[in-house]
């Protein structure tokens, strides 16, 4: 038997076992029915406890796990398409999912986060195990200490269920991508302990011909009720990866968008390129304990192990020059980067209550965190190994020598430490003032260059920093009525200084931290207890960085200031068609970089206008019968730093359907989907990094599922 079909072979029997060993007790089904009040979803993203979304001062979006089965959703680029606010970032197929919000590229080290802790967002963070996604969109330098002034995305795990769950999907898609998923929760005899598994394996066939791979990914997640009072929380998880990279287009002699090209051809298509195998584990304790009827600690820990092993037929430039040829020619080079490793851990201790002074009524919440990570590397291998063209293909020999990856070794190496403190204070029944303050105290261990980099145990020298930062953050809200609440916050943030990209003077040095401010005004309400609606206006400014071409250096010169307005409703006219709609509308504007070109255009990869909309109808002709449909439109974007070149807007239609009935006496729940239904050519995604480079979207692509709940 091959290794990829021992693979799945292991997991398949794995899950049946679990499923034959926890299904032996027949149960009745009993199906509870329910509408959530508009304007009671709640999440603990924006502040440190879960809180109403209505009565939050920041813009927060939940996207829960029905909404993502009900629209075919496993990873988080289709998930962030429901949210304006959130557009790809050199989001290639077989890399990471690299996102930014309100037009600032997201941190791979400090912006994703699973329950509140930092994890790396540098591969695909698995959904099987996570109960929703949690943005929160602006600053969050109070909540997270150090993170990009766009904002945060928390993934939020599944916890065990109070009664049994046992659930299975298989899917096909795409040019025959194979998926399945299983998901068993409940508790066992001794009603103290509960349990939830999640288990799932992919044979990834993309859009891209040849971008093929696999993924492996399992959980499990286990509460012990240790007394009425005390709650001990543990979760694990595994994922492996391996798929080759879909890299992107660059200009045609650096001036013009290529023309004529597939959204199905891989520019990596070489016989001795490999696919990028990535390996990630995490594991996380939590324990809660109630002091009182008004009083609560906590304290929670992640620790997280990644591993990657990175290759690419990377093409670049034509000639050793900037931009493909003119003819569509353009130069391959054999990137390598083996070895890498990330193990970052994070913990958070908090005490949180409520109590009165006099008239006002206080909820206080106090605590300390830490965040240590260490990443490991070698100097990659980046050889010029010949020429290739976007219209066909031409196989080129390996970069001669055969070259690798030298020794790996600590190359950087953070200590996070912070305390802070969040009071909201209800002034009068109608107003609440939240004040917080976050110290972080930042220290860094950076290696510095030299020629003993590929020599095995060479002393190394190293560059160190340690600096403190007070971050506030104080809003006021107003609340005319019970399902309204007006507010306006400001904020400061902190964020990890950008790392220069390869082939620079200063390159894979990390530039120093940086503070950024955000001013906020924003009004959110419930109408009719059927639609929940926001809008804010917002303007966040930070140190602006990129690279400077005439002394080929990665700098931070001048400022961005990103300015918007942001609009987002979701309900239903009645128990059967519900809706979402995003809109955000955005200027960005650069100033103080010293170059001409630059001051005053548009930062890059950043559309003026976007919008998202979903519609679910539940048809009651046909029992069990929902059709869905969606909507994205994505403004112009500017290529380059001087805006000499745009790429074009775009709109995007999406159509489902899913049918519930019952198969074999098992509750069976059959979804179809087609994305991008008029086949739109269109660029999903620009970046300048790295020389520029363009992603294309996906084309027309088909899905069909069958869920079973038994």
């Amino acid at each position: 038997m091959s290794q990829p079909i021992l693979k799945y072979s292991v997991l398949a029997f794995a899950v049946m076992q679990a499923c034959s060993a926890l299904a032996q007790t027949t149960m009745t089904e009993v199906v509870v029915s329910a509408t959530r009040p508009a304007g009671s979803e709640r999440a603990s993203i924006g502040g440190f406890a879960d809180a109403p979304l209505l009565e939050t001062p920041a813009t927060v979006s939940v996207i829960d796990r029905q909404r993502m089965q009900d629209l075919g959703i496993h990873d988080s680029t289709g998930a962030m398409k429901l949210d304006a606010a959130v557009s790809d970032s050199y989001n290639a197929v077989g890399y990471a999912e690299n996102f930014s919000i309100r037009g600032f590229n997201l941190d791979n080290t400090s912006s994703y986060r699973k329950d509140g802790l930092a994890i790396p967002g540098d591969t695909q963070i698995p959904l099987e195990n996570k109960e929703r996604i949690e943005v929160l969109k602006g600053l969050a330098g109070l909540q997270a200490g150090v993170a990009a002034p766009g904002g945060i995305i928390n993934y939020v795990t599944k916890r065990p269920t109070a009664t049994s769950l046992r659930s299975a999907t298989f899917e096909v898609r795409e040019r025959g991508t194979l998926y399945g998923s299983m998901d068993l929760g409940g508790r066992f005899d001794d009603r103290r302990f509960g349990y939830r598994i999640n288990a799932a394996a992919e044979k990834l066939r993309s859009y891209v011909k040849g971008a093929d791979g696999e993924r492996q990914f399992v959980s499990g997640a286990f509460d012990w009720q240790v007394t009425p009072d005390a709650l001990l929380q543990l979760d694990l998880d595994y994922q492996h990866k391996s798929q080759l990279t879909v890299p992107g287009y660059q200009l045609i002699n650096n001036v013009s968008l290529p023309t004529g090209v597939s959204q199905t051809m891989l520019l990596n298509d070489q016989p001795w390129a490999k696919p990028v195998d990535t390996k990630s584990t995490n594991a996380g304790l939590r324990f809660e304990y109630r002091l009182s009827d008004d009083w609560k600690a906590s304290v929670g820990m992640n620790k997280h192990w990644f591993k990657r092993d990175d290759y690419t037929a990377f093409p670049y430039g034509c000639n050793f020059d900037y931009g493909f040829c003119a003819n569509g020619d353009y130069d391959v080079y054999d990137y390598q980067s083996a070895g890498e490793r990330k193990s970052p851990f994070g913990a958070q201790a908090m005490v949180q209550g409520k109590f009165s002074t006099g008239a006002i009524r206080h909820d206080l919440t106090a605590g300390a965190s830490i965040f240590t990570r260490s990443d490991k590397s070698g100097d990659y291998v980046y050889d010029f190994a010949g020429m290739s063209n976007i219209y066909h293909n031409v196989i080129v020999p390996p970069a001669p020598g055969n070259p690798t990856t030298g020794p790996v070794f600590e190359r950087r190496s953070e200590n996070e430490r912070a305390v802070f403190v969040q009071d909201i204070a209800a002034i009068t029944p109608q107003f609440k003032l939240h004040a917080g303050l976050r110290y972080v105290q930042v220290k860094r261990d950076e290696y510095i260059p030299d020629d003993n980099s590929r020599v095995a145990n060479a002393p190394r020298f190293y560059a160190h920093s340690d600096e403190g930062f007070a971050l506030p953050n104080v809003a006021l809200v107003y609340s005319p009525s019970q399902d309204w609440n007006l507010y306006a916050a400001l904020s400061h943030g902190l964020e990890h200084g950008g790392i220069a990209p390869i082939e620079t003077t200063n390159q894979n040095t990390a530039l120093a931290p940086s503070r950024s401010k955000q001013v906020e005004v924003g009004v959110k309400g419930a109408i009719n207890n059927d639609v929940t609606v926001s809008a804010a206006l917002f303007q966040i400014r930070k140190g602006h960085e990129f690279t400077d071409e005439a002394i080929n250096t990665y700098v931070r010169r001048g400022e961005s200031t990103h300015r918007g307005l942001e609009l987002s409703a979701q309900g239903g006219v009645h128990s059967g068609l519900q809706y979402g709609v995003s809109l955000l509308a955005l200027h960005t504007d650069q100033q103080g970089t010293g170059q001409a070109d630059f001051d005053g255009k548009r930062v890059t990869d950043v559309p003026n206008f976007k919008s998202s909309a979903w519609v679910e109808y539940a048809v009651p002709a046909v029992a069990g019968l929902k059709v869905n449909a969606a909507w994205q439109y994505s403004g112009e974007k500017a290529f380059d730093l001087a805006n000499t070149v745009n790429v074009p807007a775009y709109h995007l239609f999406d159509l489902g359907a899913s049918y519930a009935t019952r198969v074999a006496g098992m509750s069976t729940t059959l979804r179809f989907g087609v994305n991008n239904v008029f086949d739109k050519f269109y660029w999903r995604d620009v970046t300048p990094a790295l020389g520029g480079y363009l992603l294309t979207g996906a084309p027309r692509t088909f899905r069909a599922s069958a869920q079973f709940d038994f």
